[in-house]
């Protein structure tokens, strides 16, 4: 094993399971992770930088709190009901439209994933059409209406009021989120200015869990499936006195397909095994009348092997949070989080003929931290105003570990690269009620930083420094804001027009990381600047009957300064950062284009008629990039891995004696597989069904199908030509308790 001078000690590998990584030539010794990877101490000086913010938080808190306090005591008593939520939805959250996925859908999806329910919402999109079982976790980011091209998230992800994307990269463990214990999922597309509207350039996904009052005291879940695959779940939901605590615990493996086409899969190409688990508590109780105190914590590791030998990947995280809710004439909201993180991934160079592959890039470790909370106050404005008054803020640190120059048997390189963000919002929103009309409007300020950047790459056999690199820190103040006006016309006519903008601060993966995906190598930008949205829309909402509900919305999106992948070269070539890129390989960097726009419609249908429910989803969007400069070869092209036509639609029955089925079509046009559209992924159209069968009391037997018809799905196209595949068809029997 090289090591640096000075500096010694074993490195071992985690223990995977099957899945063990094994110690590779040129491996980094544990004290050298100590050295370049996670500083002793990095979480106190997190907390410290965090600290003043929060006593301004805990602050405003202590001063809303004393008023609440008296105006309960002078009240007639009352019975306290905890439920477990935040504080109710503002009446012109309508105005922007949205659309609930309630618990009935969440329960009853073939898949069982959290990511593939939301696809459910035609303009949902991740970077890859593989889900948390195949893909490579940092493609998961999710965003909105064909703002892709980029694999962190544009969206703002939020579990009960506390956003889900990883410190370092952005993506969502969707893996860790179970749709079995939420008890309905909300998404609204278009800017966000509310808690946390920093990130919410292309729209906001509100996960909210199941409490007791949906939940069986006792629940559980056990699959068996294709390829030997299992799913495993179970949890508990008792009542504490006037509170509850859930309790649940999820565990799925499978040994997983082949992701190449057996016509381009040579002996290096294996099934893509995966194998994950989490466990969750959540805890809520009344503390004061009309106060309720929440806490959560969620532990997970998830393993994945991307379908050849050395592309293990692994994510895990512990993730808690504190949650004070207080109702009455001042209503509080307030929210504190931790999440600690880390990832690791092993990248390979394949050979023409898929014979051989060779280690290209070891990650071994990525360690980051996001550190953040908020406080909304609700004061008292009158019968016909809801006055939303707040701050927030959010700090992510990370650094990544990498052996790279993979040569004579073993890696000569080590990198280290990585940085701090952070975001502290003020925020203020009213909605007016005047009759048949909502009007409502808010704004946030937001200061923004970025410090403490650096990018430094050494030669393991001598330590010394070939590229030591520390970026000057910057920040500086945004505004957003957003208005709508809702007119519920009559009953079953309601027309609603809306305007936002918004921004996102580019991820330190996005500013620091290069990477290498087979023969492309892309390049970090310390200097990416931070994505601007502006947009509008309009739309009616209808419902002829009772049980009907149909909603069309036309809308404009400008994402001014999006960071996209910009092709600057190719090979065979020695590029910055990178170094060589072998012939038919591509030489990129993260640059802000100037603009990406995007107009579109939207239509979503939503109907229970007797037995039978119908939940439809269609978009339709024209988006081009506008560029110039470097990346004028852009300009004019549809964004990478963003089809122009979207649409689901699933039908359920609800039969005698509590037999349930659904069926589920989803459909994602042609789309570009790169920034300069010369690889194209055909367009895929599939099918899956639930099938429900009650035995006894709360013991039912299910059968699920992914895609049905065994429609091959083509997820990416590398740059020889070589096709990655989506999920095939997947058969699962099972039994469920409690629902």
């Amino acid at each position: 094993m090289a090591r640096i001078p000075g500096v010694d000690g074993p490195h071992r590998a985690r223990s995977g399971g099957r899945n063990r990584r094994s110690k590779q030539p040129g491996e980094i010794p544990m004290s050298r992770l100590l050295l370049y990877g996670r500083r002793p101490g990095t979480l106190c000086r997190a907390l410290r930088q965090w600290m003043p913010l929060s006593v301004v938080l805990l602050s405003a808190a202590a001063a809303a709190l004393p008023a609440h306090a008296q105006t309960a005591s002078t009240s007639a008593p009352y019975d306290i009901v905890v439920i477990g939520t935040g504080l109710a939805r503002p009446p012109g959250t309508a105005a922007f439209g949205s659309v609930v996925i309630d618990r009935a859908r969440l329960e009853i999806d073939a898949s069982g994933r959290v990511e593939d329910v939301l696809r459910d919402v035609a303009g949902f999109q991740q970077f890859r059409r593989t889900d948390s079982r195949a893909a490579n976790p940092t493609s998961q980011g999710a965003t909105l209406r064909a703002l892709g091209g980029n694999a962190s998230s544009r969206a703002l992800v939020l579990l009960d009021g506390v956003p889900q994307a990883d410190p370092f990269a952005g993506y969502i463990p969707f893996s860790a989120l179970s749709p079995s214990r939420l008890s309905a999922v909300r998404v609204t597309r278009g800017g966000g200015v509310g808690p946390f509207g920093a990130g919410a350039v292309a729209g906001t996904i509100e996960l909210e869990s199941a409490g007791p009052d949906t939940l069986a005291p006792v629940t559980g879940r056990a699959f068996y499936g294709s390829r030997n695959a299992t799913e495993l779940e179970t949890g508990i939901a008792p009542r504490l006195g006037e509170g509850f605590v859930t309790l649940d615990a999820r565990s799925d493996r499978g040994d997983g397909y082949v992701l190449t086409p057996t016509e381009q899969r040579g002996p290096i190409d294996i099934p893509a095994h995966y194998e994950s688990w989490s466990v969750g508590l959540r805890a809520v109780a009344p503390i004061a009348p009309g106060r309720e105190l929440q806490a959560r914590a969620l532990l997970f590791d998830d393993t994945r092997l991307r379908g050849q030998r050395g592309t293990t990947s692994d994510s895990r995280g512990a993730d808690a949070s504190l949650r004070l809710i207080a109702h009455g004439p001042w209503s509080l909201d307030l929210i504190g989080y931790v999440q600690e993180r880390g990832f690791r991934s092993g990248f390979v160079s394949t050979a023409a003929d898929r014979a051989t592959a060779t280690p290209s890039l070891d990650q071994f470790e990525t360690p980051s931290i996001g550190l953040g909370g908020k406080v909304e106050l609700r004061p008292p404005a009158g019968p016909d105003h809801l006055l939303r008054l707040g701050v927030d803020t959010r700090y992510t640190q990370g650094r990544t570990n990498e052996l790279f120059r993979y040569t004579n048997g073993a890696f000569a390189a080590l990198r280290r690269a990585g940085g701090n963000t952070q975001t502290d919002g003020f925020f203020i929103e009213d909605d007016w009620t005047l009759g048949r009309v909502i009007f409502t409007g808010g704004a946030r300020a937001d200061r923004w930083d970025i410090r403490d950047g650096s990018l430094v790459e050494r030669t393991l056999a001598t330590g010394t420094p070939t590229q030591d690199s520390s970026y000057p820190a910057r920040g500086g103040w945004r505004g957003s804001y957003r208005g709508g006006v809702l007119w519920r016309a009559t009953d079953a006519i309601h027309l609603r027009i809306a305007g936002y903008t918004g921004f996102r601060l580019p991820t330190l993966n996005e500013l620091y990381r290069p990477f290498r995906v087979g023969a492309d190598a892309t390049a970090a930008n310390a200097a990416l600047g931070l994505e601007r949205l502006g947009g509008g829309e309009g739309g009616i909402d209808l419902r002829p009957l009772p049980a009907v509900h149909l909603a069309l919305t036309a809308f404009y999106n400008e994402l001014s300064g999006a960071i996209a992948n910009v092709t600057l070269g190719l090979g065979p070539g020695v590029f910055p950062q990178v170094g060589f890129v072998a012939a038919g390989g591509r030489f990129s960097q993260r640059q802000n284009v100037r603009a990406i726009r995007v107009t579109g419609l939207e239509a979503t249908a939503e109907a229970h008629l007797g037995a039978f429910r119908l939940n439809a989803s269609y978009a339709l969007t024209d988006a081009r990039v506008r560029a110039d400069g470097i990346a004028a070869a852009l300009d004019g092209r549809r964004p990478a891995q963003s089809p122009a036509n979207q649409a689901s639609a699933t039908l359920g029955w609800a039969g005698p004696r509590a037999i349930d089925a659904s069926i589920t079509a989803r459909y994602s046009g042609p789309q570009n597989e790169d920034d300069l559209g010369t690889r194209r992924l055909p367009e895929a159209l599939t099918a899956d069904a639930v099938l429900a069968v009650p035995l006894r009391s709360g013991l039912r037997l299910v059968g699920r199908v992914e895609n049905l018809a065994d429609t091959r799905v083509v997820s990416g196209i590398s740059v020889a030509g070589i096709e990655d595949l989506g999920t095939p068809r997947t058969l699962w029997i099972g039994m469920t308790l409690g629902r």
